[in-house]
């Protein structure tokens, strides 16, 4: 039932000739990107400022974290008195 069910007589495969061409191919080269001094500063720049904001973004983060946890306490034990 599930067994493949194969052809009566085989049909042969063709054989692949390459026959080779007398030109040879054509070597393109990369475009080359010229880079002066001003681009890699201002790229420098503009990295260590998109740093610098993530480094404040999570201080700010840990510090609401941190007061937020403060309070709470603060008022659980304003609530048990």
């Amino acid at each position: 039932m599930f067994l493949p069910k194969y052809p009566d007589s085989p049909t042969p495969l063709s054989a692949h000739t390459h026959t080779p061409t007398e030109t040879a191919p054509v070597k393109r080269s990369l475009p080359s990107v010229s880079v002066d001094q001003k681009t890699v500063v201002a790229l420098v720049v503009g990295g260590v400022v998109l740093t610098a904001l993530l480094a404040a973004v999570a201080v700010t983060a840990i510090s609401v974290a941190v007061a937020a946890v403060v309070l709470r306490s603060m008022l659980r034990d304003h609530h048990r008195r």
